[in-house]
This record gives structure tokens, sequence and C-alpha cells, in this order.
């Protein structure tokens, strides 16, 4: 007798049932992360998308707690024909230039030292992050004590050594520079605690490489700490730009961008602007702020990820 043949499979079967069912749990899982997207995408929208539009709205309007009317673009022709936004523009970007470019030289030295085989370093670690964790504000007014001419304690200091010290505060040609460089000190802190972060996940193969082939610390540090600690490097630049570029608690505290407007930075000319009443007219200001950080930042965030891909 010969084996009858076996007509086609008209059901489903195992092998087909099976892919539907991972097919199913697939999509579900899927659905999963989704959904605990929902609360934050909440807070996005109330916290920044809603305010966002409304100041650009107000940004085209002359308005008060109780009343708006709609002028156009005037109130940027008129932030724009401001006499100080020229000075206001080239501090914002000296500010922002040298606060960053300090605490990524600064924070990558003191990344070294503090992984380095030093005794107390988890101490001194603290003691560099602690000013991250004070007041702007009281940094602000207590270095506004030690900057005072002659009766501050840095001016006495120097003294001591019969150096007379400049009006640190006072002057035209140091005042933004002052303000500056205490911004680093307090700033330095996070950008250290950033670069410790990124020297230590550095696989050590790297650098018992350069020992075998009789590296000194030098090149440890050129060939391998200062490459691979990149992204770290990435992280400080953007962040401190855009804290420059932003900066105002620091500088009115100290200054209130005098002596006259040499210190003024475009955060304070619109804040002058809000304190005389001029509502509209300091939205308008914080809508071209906004517009300036984005198109420095975009392409300077785009330049140095495709470097840090590149790396």
């Amino acid at each position: 007798m010969t084996r009858q043949q076996a007509g086609p499979v008209t059901g489903p079967g195992p092998d087909s049932t099976a892919r539907h069912a991972r097919g199913a749990s697939a999509r579900r899982r899927a659905a999963y992360p989704y959904a605990m997207y929902l609360p934050a995408a909440v807070v996005y929208l109330v916290i920044f998308l809603i305010p966002t539009g409304m100041a650009f709205y107000f940004a085209l309007t002359r308005w008060t707690l109780f009343d708006s009317t709609f002028v156009g673009l005037d109130n940027f022709r008129d932030f724009l024909a401001e006499q100080n936004l020229r000075i206001g523009f080239q501090n914002t970007l000296f500010y922002a230039v040298v606060t960053s470019g300090l605490k990524v030289v600064l924070g990558l030295l003191l990344g070294v030292l503090l992984t380095s085989k030093l005794r107390l370093r988890g101490f001194l670690r603290s003691v560099v992050f602690f000013p991250v964790l004070v007041s702007t504000v009281a940094v602000g007014i207590t270095f506004s004590m030690l900057l005072a001419p002659d009766t501050g304690l840095v001016d006495k200091a120097l003294a001591l050594v019969g150096v007379s010290g400049p009006d640190w505060l006072g002057g035209a040609s140091t005042a933004l520079l002052s303000v500056a460089l205490v911004d680093v000190w307090k700033g330095v802190g996070l950008a250290t605690v950033i670069y410790i972060a990124g020297i230590l996940s550095i696989p050590q193969d790297y650098y018992q490489a350069v020992a075998v082939d009789g590296g000194t610390a030098w090149h440890r540090f050129r060939h391998v700490t200062l490459p691979l600690s990149w992204p770290a490097t990435y992280s400080v630049i953007i962040l401190s730009f855009i804290g420059g570029l932003r900066s105002f608690d620091l500088i009115w505290t100290m200054t209130r961008g005098g002596p006259g407007f040499t210190s003024d930075t475009i955060a304070s000319i619109i804040y002058k602007q809000y304190q005389a009443g001029f509502f509209g007219l300091s939205t308008a200001g914080n809508v071209l702020l906004f517009l300036m950080v984005t198109v420095i930042m975009v392409p300077l965030t785009y330049l140095l990820g495709k470097r840090q891909v590149t790396t």
C-alpha cells in the first residue's frame, strides 16, 4: 500500500500561533514606555511649551498685569535700538567664553588631580564642590565685600606685599572680569565632578599600555586622559556656555551692570527694562535672548557632537 499524501493545512499551525503571540507581547512591551512618557510630557507642556508660547505672544504687546495691547514688532525694534545693546552683546559673549573656557581648563586639571592617588581626595572633592551648593546671591554679596576697595580682604592682602589693588568692581576694565572669575570659582566644582566621572570611566588598560611603552605621566594625560575625556569636555562646554550667555544674578548682585553700562549683559539690560515698567519690551528682549542662545548653541552643539563621534 502507498502512503496517502497529506492535504494542505488549512488552520493556523503552532508556529503561526507562537509568532502571533510574540508579536502581541512585543507590541504590549513597546507601548509600556510610551505610557511612562506621559507625565513628563505634561510637565514639559505646562512648564515650558505654554509659557514659551505666551512669551512670544506678549512680546508683541504692551502689557500690564490686567491689560495688553497688540503692537506687532514695535517692541523688538525698540529693544534692538537700545544704545547699550551692542555693549551688552559683547559683554555677554566675553563672559560666556571666559567662564566656560576657565571651567574646562580648571575642571580638567582638578579632575585629574582628584582622581590620582592623593590623600584626603574625598575631602578635597567635597571642598571643590561646596561653592556649587551656595546661593549665587550670597556668593555675590560676599565677594562684593571681599573685593571692596581699600577695606576688602583682597586689597588688604595685596597691601601686605606692597601691591595696590584696583577697584575691582568699580573699574570699567576690571568689573566684568572680576564677576567672571567669581562665576568660575562658584561653578568649577560642577565641571570637576563631570570630569571625575569621565576620567574614572576610562578603562585602565589604556594606562597600562602607556606604562608598558615607558610613557610618563604627561604621556598618560596627553594620549589617554585628554582625548578619552572628551564626552566630559563636551558636557562642560555646553552647560557652561549656556549658563554664561544667560548669566544675570551674579552680575546684578555684584555690579548691577556698572560702572555705567560697562558690565551690562543682555540679561541685565532686560531686567532694567522690566524695572522701568516696560514689560512688553523686556519680554521681547527675553525672546531675542532665547533666539540668540539657540542660534549660537545649535551649531556649536552639532560641531562638538560631531567631534565627539569621530574621536
